[in-house]
């Protein structure tokens, strides 16, 4: 087959391309430039979306040298600008802590980007990344199913849980079934110039402030009973369930237990006001099925790195659904992900609107 790898100048992607080219496949390389502005003058922690971007162009560069094949690099700034950082803003301004990582997964890395090459003349059947998951077809569902990675500790089905039918039946995860240390030394033993590079993180290593601009600046923390316990520098610095950079010295440890955006205040307290036992998700999507018709048991995640807990999911109207937990969670953010289990299958998710 001809297939586009999304490259990233990471090992992850370098050794997706490379193991196709061995399966026998034409293997193109494209890179989605992201970074609107000036180029760092000094080496910053390495995002996939900052201002070090020239060191990943290069490094795919050299990795498309090694292993003979061609590199476009496409520029994405103004859909990712649209489509991502709008939406980042707008959940940091009303008090959610939203995900950028899997909007971008499923209309930018997944959309846009294979969209855009194929326009500007690249022609291929499949495209292939390096995240860690797997993709099957369900002959009796006649459905393709988004399943989690081998290595539990990589796996990023967390993050390509929007991934709608046409996405997952055109996508190919060749690490889906290795080790994070295996893939390291398939690049080592390679000779790939990337084999040692650190992993980059999933955003932005700067501060906010650059993106989500200055907010409504500093204001009351309280409890809950709206006691004014000391001040924070700006709402879109705190997350639900943040224990570090209150700067409140206090009998207990104070966490962040909710965000009242309209009144710029950060809402804090013991570890035990954190638990929630329920939550109502929005915008949700499907992968066995088009839509939820009945109760399921499954195991959700509520963060990327959450422990997986047993629930029950019940269909609600307008797209939405209601989570009950059999045990009580921790830090269930407005704005981030609840993602649905059933086994290794990936059964849907959305995004948490409130928690209880």
């Amino acid at each position: 087959m001809k297939i586009a790898v999304g490259l990233s100048g990471g090992v992850d992607s370098s050794v997706a391309a490379l193991l196709l080219l061995r399966e026998g496949h034409e293997v193109s390389g494209v890179l989605m430039k992201l970074w609107p502005g000036p180029e760092a003058e000094a080496p910053v922690k390495s995002a996939c979306y900052g201002p070090d971007e020239a060191g990943d162009i290069r490094a795919a560069a050299e990795v498309s040298a090694v292993l003979g094949i061609p590199l476009r690099v496409i520029d994405c700034s103004r859909d990712y600008e649209d489509l991502v950082l709008r939406y980042f803003r707008d959940g940091y301004a009303s008090g959610q802590t939203p995900n950028p990582c899997v909007r971008c997964n499923q209309l930018v890395k997944f959309g846009v980007l294979p969209e855009v090459a194929r326009a500007s003349g690249l022609a291929f059947d499949r495209f292939a990344t390096g995240h860690y998951a797997r993709v099957e077809r369900d002959e009796r569902l006649g459905r393709f199913l988004l399943k989690r990675a081998a290595d539990r500790s990589k796996d990023q089905s967390y993050f390509l849980y929007r991934l709608g039918q046409e996405q997952l039946a055109s996508v190919l995860f060749p690490l889906g079934g290795l080790a994070k240390s295996r893939v390291r030394e398939i690049a080592r033993e390679a000779g790939l110039p990337v084999h040692d590079r650190k992993e980059s993180q999933d955003f932005y290593g700067g501060d906010l402030g650059d993106i989500v601009g200055p907010g409504a600046g500093e204001g009351d923390i309280v409890d809950r009973e709206g006691r004014v316990l000391g001040r924070h520098r700006g709402v879109r610095h705190y997350t639900v369930g943040q224990r570090k950079g209150l700067g409140i010295a206090w009998p207990v440890p104070l966490y962040v237990t909710g965000i009242e955006a309209g009144a710029n205040r950060l809402v804090v307290g013991p570890e035990s006001e954190t638990l929630r036992r329920a939550a109502t998700v929005r915008d949700c999507v499907w992968g066995p099925f088009e839509t939820l018709a009945a109760p399921a048991e499954v195991a959700v995640k509520v963060r990327s790195a959450a422990r997986p807990v047993a629930a029950t999911v019940v269909p609600v109207d307008g797209g939405r659904c209601r989570v009950d937990l059999a045990e009580p969670v921790s830090a269930v953010a407005p704005g981030q992900s609840a993602v649905f289990y059933d086994g290794e299958t990936v059964v849907g998710g959305g995004v948490i609107e409130s928690a209880a």
